[in-house]
């Protein structure tokens, strides 16, 4: 069972789940747990190989999107709850799309922050370079490379050195697990049109996420019921760089069951669609 932690037992509000990326974990969503914590009960999750959840190793199968995902609606069973709000980020995200994909039942909405819908020609030959060194390289260093890649302005420096404060304290064997999966990210979203048609979905990206951006507004833009939002002066890990407007659309698309309203948030948009 996954580490996790429940904020709020109101029977009057519905659950919202937090979903974190590779090496990151709970304490990414600090910034937003007051704002939900007023409308909202609150599951927070540390994902596999993070903190005190089970190590990538100690599944009997090859760990895959599939083991994670099981994982996190043993998560929901286990508090007794059927359906909830679904917030990730970065590979969060992709956890999300994988449930939209596989189990959207359990999905009222879902809000998904610097997603991934594509792995691109520059993002391949950097997963490349890194298998060439990661057997030969501190992974800490390896994610630190990653992250300056994917976060590489000034103003993204909070939240770089967020994650890769939170990574070191994450395990080789895990970081490794969690890097072999990446490959199979864009399957993930492969089937989220078909299956998960029917799912309020909002996708928030920064501008400067350079690697993901064109792409995730490329994907999205025919998809039913799916939202986008474009923010301004903001990076990869979009909750952390624009808070303020981050739990605005997030906690609007959700207490509306997928209306996007960018009314207090305007001058942060660069462009949306839905």
């Amino acid at each position: 069972m996954l580490e996790y932690k429940v904020l709020g037992s109101d029977p009057t509000k519905e659950y919202v789940i937090f979903l974190h990326g590779i090496g990151g974990s709970v304490n990414i969503f600090f910034p937003q747990m007051k704002a939900f914590r007023k409308s909202f009960n609150i599951i927070v999750v540390n994902l596999p190989g993070h903190k005190n959840s089970p190590s990538v190793s100690s599944y009997n199968e090859k760990f895959s999107f599939e083991s994670v995902t099981d994982e996190v609606l043993a998560v929901l069973d286990d508090v007794g709850v059927e359906k909830a709000h679904f917030v990730g980020i970065s590979l969060g995200s992709v956890v999300i799309q994988h449930v939209l994909s596989t189990a959207p039942h359990r999905i009222q909405t879902a809000v998904l922050g610097g997603a991934i819908t594509r792995i691109n020609l520059l993002a391949k030959f950097l997963l490349m370079l890194g298998t060439m060194l990661k057997n030969v390289t501190p992974h800490l260093y390896l994610y630190s490379l990653c992250a300056r890649i994917l976060m590489p302005r000034k103003n993204h420096k909070e939240s770089r050195d967020a994650f890769i404060h939170e990574a070191s304290q994450m395990k080789r064997e895990d970081f490794l697990g969690w890097y072999n999966i990446v490959y199979s990210v864009p399957d993930t979203f492969t089937h989220v049109n078909e299956k998960g048609a029917s799912i309020p979905k909002l996708y928030i990206t920064g501008e400067g996420d350079h690697m993901f951006r064109d792409d995730v507004m490329k994907d999205t833009r025919h998809m039913p019921n799916t939202s986008f939002v474009l923010l301004s002066g903001s990076g990869h890990v979009v909750n952390l760089d624009k808070t303020e407007p981050f739990n605005k659309l997030a906690i609007s698309f959700i207490q509306s069951q997928g209306q996007m309203d960018l009314t207090d948030v305007t001058e942060e948009v660069i462009n949306s669609h839905h």
